[in-house]
Order: structure tokens, then sequence, then C-alpha cells
């Protein structure tokens, strides 16, 4: 569990890239680049928060925004839910495909919120054909890629939990697409402790593993819920994602195969604040209309859901903001 907090994410050096650009495809080289640089291995916070601690009841949105080609626009598709947490995916940062940005940054400062950010993926590259389309340049100013809490009170504490150290999309026997998008790092989950009016919670942002089976992301999911426990051993949680449930499990891509759902519901975590309905549609970045997913939840321990829905990330004259819709739900403490 990574714990250690920064204000700015350290660039990998010349020396460092061109190291990991000659280094073999293997484990033990992807080991030691994962465990050595700094970036990989703590949290960048900054913002504001705009209030001391969560009300009674509040909305939480969870929100893969594929790399977050739109930050403001992204930002201003959640007025109408006013939500006090938001739970991202997907957030680029010194990318070229979205224009050399720190994409939570600006989401963030748009909300008015704190933020906590880590890297999921060091990018070696500029990805795929479609991202390609979109780079201004022909070089990544830092090449970050990986999740964010927003939230409108202070985080008291924070922590970053590798679910993937692997080298799933590093290494050549993994079986991932190496050739669009090689990378160091692996799937991770961001952890906040928040003030309520009397006491705390916690919060999840997590990303599970699109390019494997129902039992890899079960695995992954155990190891998150035990990160859970070792952070807030007791408490309310709430947990939100791309949890990739039913990827890579054609025709039908059935979510219900997961295996993850009953491991956490025997845990006490409830998936009713999750509304009914599929979450993903065709992007400027995939356009893939015909694997129609539901990819996309809210968990929660300890609390009650008072609403929730799925909102369709189509922007200002219907430009899709992503590849998933957002799932959101109002929430209030168990008594």
């Amino acid at each position: 569990m990574i714990t250690e907090t920064i204000a700015e994410l350290p660039a990998v050096t010349t020396s460092q890239r061109d190291q990991i650009l000659a280094a073999p495809r293997t484990q033990a080289a992807h080991r030691e680049f994962l465990n050595t640089l700094p970036a990989m291995n703590t949290v960048e916070l900054g913002g504001q928060p705009k209030s001391r601690a969560l009300p009674e009841t509040f909305s939480i949105a969870a929100w893969n925004v594929e790399r977050c080609l739109f930050p403001e626009e992204s930002a201003e598709h959640l007025q109408d839910i006013a939500p006090d947490l938001v739970l991202l995916s997907e957030m680029d940062h010194g990318m070229s495909r979205t224009s050399q940005v720190h994409t939570t940054r600006e989401f963030a400062s748009h909300m008015g919120m704190q933020y906590a950010y880590g890297v999921e993926f060091f990018e070696m590259g500029l990805g795929g054909p479609t991202e390609r389309e979109f780079c201004r340049d022909d070089f990544n100013e830092l090449g970050w890629h990986g999740n964010a809490i927003l939230s409108s009170v202070p985080m008291l504490r924070t922590a970053m939990v590798r679910l993937d150290q692997t080298g799933h999309w590093f290494c050549e026997a993994s079986g991932a697409d190496d050739t669009e998008q090689p990378r160091i790092g692996g799937r991770m989950a961001l952890l906040a402790e928040l003030p309520v009016q009397n006491g705390t919670i916690t919060v999840v942002s997590t990303h599970l593993e699109s390019n494997a089976d129902g039992p890899y992301r079960e695995r992954q999911f155990e190891i998150l819920l035990n990160a859970i426990d070792d952070f807030a051993p007791s408490g309310p949680v709430l947990i939100g994602g791309d949890l990739n449930t039913g990827n890579h499990v054609p025709p039908d891509f059935d979510w219900r195969q997961e295996g993850l759902f009953a491991l956490s519901e025997k845990q006490g975590y409830s998936w009713d604040f999750t509304a009914p309905g599929y979450s993903t549609r065709a992007s400027l970045i995939s356009p893939h209309p015909d694997r129609v997913m539901k990819l996309d939840w809210i968990a929660g321990r300890g609390f009650n859901c008072l609403d929730k829905g799925i909102k369709v990330s189509l922007g200002k004259d219907e430009k899709p903001l992503s590849d998933h819709d957002l799932v959101w739900a109002r929430v209030g403490l168990v008594p």
C-alpha cells in the first residue's frame, strides 16, 4: 500500500526512458522499473476542497473518461448531478493525445474540488491509430495515465494499491497488445478517508483489467477488498469505477459471470448503488458500437442508496465525451 503524497509527480528522466525502451519484456525487468520510478510509488494531491465535511446525504459519480479529451466539458457534464465525490478512470497527464494537459487538475479546477491522482501506467507510446489523430506532438511530455478521486471535502488520508504488478501490458508473454499500448504499470486503486459530520468514510476509485477473464478480475478485487480492510478495518465504504465486467466474454459480454460480485457481497457490500442498464457507447477514440457492455459500477457498505442513474456521455452537439457513460448514486449513511 503506497501512502506517500506529493504536490507534483516527477517525470521519467531521459536515462530511465532509454533503459525502459532497451529492456527485455520480462516480469523481472518490469518489476524493477515499477519499484524504482518515483511517480509510480506516490499519490499526487492538489486542488482545494470547498466544504469541511460531507453532509448526511450526498451524491457520488464514477466515470471512465477515456483519456479525458475534454476536461472542461466533462466537468460541465456533471453539473446537474452536482456530486460531492467523483471517481475517475483513464485520466491522462502529459500525453500528446490530450494536448499534454494534466486532465485531473483541469477537471478538479472546473469542479472546485481537491483531487488525488495516481499513475496506473507510464505510457511508452502515443496510443492507437485513433488516438494519434489527436496528438499535437510526436512525444509525451510525461506519459502518465491513471485514476483519480475528486472531493468537495479534505482528504484526511490517501493510499494507492497496485492490483497487478506482473507487467500485463509490458511482458511479451502476457498476451496483451503491446504494439499499440506498451506500458509500465498495472491496474490499481486509489483510497481516501473523508470527513462526514460524525466521523469518516472511505471512498475508492478503481479500474480492473480489460484484457483478462473474470477469475483474473476477481483476484484483483480480492486484493482490493483486503487492502480496504487494512486501510479502514471498519466503517462505511463506497467503491466505484470501471470494473470491465464481462469484457472479453463475447458474444454477449455477460457481466453476471463475474465472481467479484459474490465475493464482495460476502463481505457486506451491496451493488444496489448501480442503476440497471449498459454503460458503453461508441466514441471518438473507440468506434465500436457492436460491443455493448455493463462495465461501470458503484458498490457500498454502510450506506443506503437514495437514488441512482446512468448519464449518457454526450456533450454539446451530441459529441461523445467518452466510450463510457457515467454512473451516479445519491447515498446516505446507515443510522
